[in-house]
């Protein structure tokens, strides 16, 4: 996997978990957003045999980046502050986009 920006264009990219089950979850990645020099990862979960129906919503994942090596590690953030505090970011970025949209 290679390392974005929140800037660049991110290819639709799968990313392959493992859940604490120890079952395989699919994402398609949909964007990195960086806050406090962390990075986190938009997820849209993806089924198997899903075929992509516009009418059915999936809800957005966020999971924390992290870099072991040359491999990126995709991690839940178990701290309600730290998962909040993203999301608001989050929030206050797409405020923006509107913003500068209209």
């Amino acid at each position: 996997m290679t390392k974005h920006s929140h800037n660049e264009e991110i290819e639709e990219q799968m990313i392959e978990t493992i859940d604490e089950d120890g079952n395989v979850v699919n994402f398609e990645l949909i964007d990195i957003i960086e806050m406090d020099g962390k990075e986190y990862g938009l997820l849209l979960p993806k089924e198997e045999n899903e075929n992509d129906d516009p009418n059915v919503e999936r809800e957005v994942v966020l999971m924390r980046l992290t870099k072991e090596g040359e491999e990126y590690i995709f991690e839940m953030i178990e701290d309600d502050e730290e998962f909040n505090k993203v999301v608001d970011f989050i929030d206050t970025l797409e405020d923006i986009e509107e913003e500068t949209s209209k």
